[in-house]
């Protein structure tokens, strides 16, 4: 009698394993600042591509790549862009049960890119820490006063990461006194493996803009292989961290050649090409998405006025009013 109950219990611990449920994924979006507030207008559209998670990003601005104060909460920013506007924003998200990300970035005069940011002297980089804790911590506390469910620390800044490694440890530490949720920094598709603090963090954070296709309209399968090339680095680099691998940003571009540098974001005349949108993040999430190790992401980007956004005109990155959004929704379904 005694070994059949121990044989129940066996089988009945296996069966209750076998039905645990996965892991939700963080089926998110981009969610670009505004000069306006927002309202359930504009989350409605979130709710129906089935996402259950928005980046809120307020910006700092900077004025050269070597000038070390960052400004920010100013009366000439739009409004998204501002702590009175990521909490009106939070607010609204959260009434329609869509958790959060805040995701301060740094705007360099003229969109330079911010991984390229690097002080001459000693003062100007103590400088420059100082005003990036300082816009870092505020918002911080923004996150832990609206219950922000995630903070990212920072975005695609190799530069400053790689010459100043011991001033982020220090900032995390600071940071985990203020704000109790989950942490991840957003590494570039080509600085992440080189990030020298992902184990002080929640998540491995990278903005996946991943060559994967050097054709005007790559097929699935096409994409599906130029995958291969960058596996093997974020599998590595999740086995060594024992963290999930979150993509901060991901997205393509629907214009010819979308695949071959899909970080391009000038506004430049190109071709739309819906396809080679379609099948770029089709590949994307085939590869990803049923990988128990992926924790999600957050598709670049998604604009408030969602009637006006988009369409088979545009060549920019959102998939709004484009057929990449169904695909999109299909997968955030699951």
């Amino acid at each position: 009698m005694k070994h059949f109950s121990l044989l129940c219990m066996v089988l009945l611990l296996v069966s209750c394993s076998m039905t645990l449920p996965k892991t939700e994924k963080i089926n998110g979006v981009s969610f670009v600042a505004s000069r306006d507030s927002i309202s359930e207008k504009h989350t409605k559209p979130v709710l129906n591509l089935n996402a259950n998670y928005a980046a809120i990003m307020p910006f700092g601005f900077v004025k050269s790549l070597e000038h070390p104060e960052i400004i920010y909460n100013t009366d000439r920013q739009w409004f998204g862009e501002t702590d009175k506007g990521v909490k009106q924003y939070v607010k609204t998200l959260k009434k329609q049960q869509i958790k959060v990300m805040i995701k301060p970035q740094i705007w360099v005069w003229r969109g330079e890119f911010t991984g390229f940011i690097k002080m001459n002297t000693e003062e100007e980089w103590q400088e420059l820490e100082q005003t990036y804790e300082n816009f870092i911590l505020d918002f911080a506390k923004v996150a832990e006063d609206i219950n922000a469910e995630m903070f990212c620390i920072g975005t695609e800044l190799e530069n400053f990461v790689s010459h100043r490694p011991k001033f982020w440890t220090q900032l995390i530490k600071k940071i985990r006194t203020i704000y109790k949720g989950k942490l991840t920094y957003a590494a570039n598709w080509n600085e992440f493996t080189k990030t020298p603090f992902w184990s002080d963090l929640d998540y491995v954070g990278i903005d996946a803009y991943f060559p994967v296709s050097d054709l005007k309209t790559p097929t699935v399968e096409d994409c599906l292989q130029g995958w291969n090339a960058h596996l093997p680095d974020i599998k590595n680099v999740q086995k060594n961290t024992k963290k999930p691998i979150l993509f901060t940003e991901f997205g393509y571009r629907s214009f010819d050649f979308s695949g071959k540098k899909p970080w391009l974001t000038g506004n430049y005349e190109a071709t739309p090409n819906l396809e080679a949108q379609v099948n770029t993040t089709n590949a994307l999430f085939k590869t990803f998405w049923e990988e128990d190790w992926f924790a999600g992401g957050f598709v670049w980007k998604w604009f408030h006025n969602y009637e006006q956004s988009g369409g088979a005109k545009d060549n920019m990155f959102t998939p709004q009013n484009k057929p990449t959004e169904e695909i999109i929704r299909q997968y955030y379904k699951k």
